[in-house]
């Protein structure tokens, strides 16, 4: 399983920019993403973005990794609390699923 990593943008020039996140600092390639401006969030895989994403996106991932880590420490109440916007609901598939099993 691939984890793209959240890091927000604090700096860019041409093709890459420098990014802060959870582990910290890094330089990040941008070709795939195209252009980015400091304050943006990006989801970073192999030292290269992936995709821009709002704030709100980067906050739900940063806390489901939080989860994970909770998970794997043996703390059920991480996961419910980095889960939170799936507790209590009835699983929903994506919309480009739903047409192929009508």
């Amino acid at each position: 399983m691939c984890m793209a990593i959240p890091m927000r943008v604090v700096a860019a020039e041409g093709s890459r920019a420098r990014c802060v996140g959870r582990g910290g600092e890094a330089l990040v390639d941008t070709l795939l993403t195209g252009p980015v401006e400091p304050g943006q969030w990006v989801l970073t895989f192999l030292g290269a973005a992936r995709q821009v994403v709002s704030a709100e996106e980067a906050a739900l991932v940063l806390s489901a990794l939080e989860a994970l880590e909770g998970a794997m420490a043996g703390d059920p109440a991480a996961v419910e609390a980095g889960f939170s916007d799936l507790v209590g609901r009835e699983p929903v598939l994506p919309e480009f699923l739903r047409a192929r099993t009508a």
